[in-house]
């Protein structure tokens, strides 16, 4: 009796490579979820986006203050205490009113104006990393979290102008031709404050104990910044090297205070303003909002994994 031998099976077939499944998926109009789209594209997608930037940001606005008796009052109140706070420790205490002019308009404008740039940069970090709900759920160009954000405190630091003009006029400044430079230079100021954010977002997506630094790296920088103090007031008494006071003078948020307070204030005319100043705020703001865009960017596949 003859018994039959089994066929040996069919080897299985070759999965597909790499290449294979890529000419598949292009053939069919598939893309990769969440990869980075060339430049241009991002930027359109982005600018289609707009709208959900725009009502994202007045919805943590409102948020923001939800839960508080006195609510968007503390938009106006925070920078103000500060002041307070900042006019006895240095303006009485450690007498860096003297020989500043108009010191308390000197005071809150630097103020209102640093309080935009630090809050940028500090809820910049906290932007992608506190929003991974979202991130991870919906496509849409991650740009929009740091951007809403600016466009957040860009609002409040609108209605803080309101009461910075009423301030400035309360404490004897009179509304000349020289006020309406103080709209580019917060254009310049926003545009900086945006791509810091960005730049922020980026780091702080990686590694979320940045923001628990944050607010020390900004303190120091605070103090160099002149908010408080005016930078040729003080470096004209000391034996500092020349170098300190370019770095000092050169230092962003001194460049756009400066810009604010010559176009707010009558003891700080705009005619006194070096020419230069305006060209290092333009240079910085193209640096750090087109710098900090394109770095944001290049990380967009990242953002959401972990």
């Amino acid at each position: 009796m003859t018994t039959a031998t089994a066929s040996p099976p069919a080897p299985a077939p070759a999965p597909p490579t790499s290449a294979e499944l890529a000419q598949l998926a292009a053939a069919h109009g598939l893309t990769l979820s969440g990869a980075r789209p060339p430049l241009p594209r991002y930027i359109a997608r982005l600018w289609q986006r707009r709208h959900f930037v725009s009502a994202h940001a007045t919805a943590r606005m409102q948020a923001t203050y939800s839960t508080t008796r006195l609510g968007h009052v503390w938009h106006l109140a925070t920078p103000l205490l500060n002041a307070g706070v900042y006019y006895v420790i240095f303006g009485i205490v450690l007498k860096a009113s003297h020989g500043v002019p108009d010191y308390v308009p000197f005071l809150i404008t630097g103020i209102f104006v640093w309080d935009f740039i630090s809050s940028s940069v500090n809820a910049g970090t906290r932007a992608v990393h506190g929003n991974l709900g979202l991130v991870r759920a919906l496509h849409f160009p991650r740009a929009s979290l740091p951007l809403s954000t600016v466009v957040q405190l860009f609002q409040q630091l609108l209605i803080s102008m309101a009461a910075l003009v009423v301030l400035l006029l309360a404490f004897g400044q009179r509304p000349g031709p020289a006020w309406l430079l103080a709209l580019p230079a917060l254009l310049l100021t926003a545009v900086f404050a945006a791509g810091c954010a960005m730049v922020m977002a980026r780091i702080g997506s990686k590694s979320p104990d940045v923001s628990q630094l944050m607010p020390f790296v900004l303190r120091t920088w605070m103090y160099a910044s002149g908010v408080m103090w005016s930078i040729d007031t003080v470096l004209s008494t000391d034996h500092l090297p020349h170098w300190v006071l370019v770095a000092l003078k050169a230092n962003p948020p001194a460049v756009y205070i400066d810009l604010m307070r010559c176009a707010l204030i009558d003891s700080f005319p705009v005619h006194a303003l070096p020419h230069h100043v305006w060209l290092l705020a333009v240079g910085w703001a193209l640096l750090a909002g087109v710098g900090g865009f394109i770095y944001f960017w290049k990380a967009e596949e990242a953002y959401g994994r972990g």
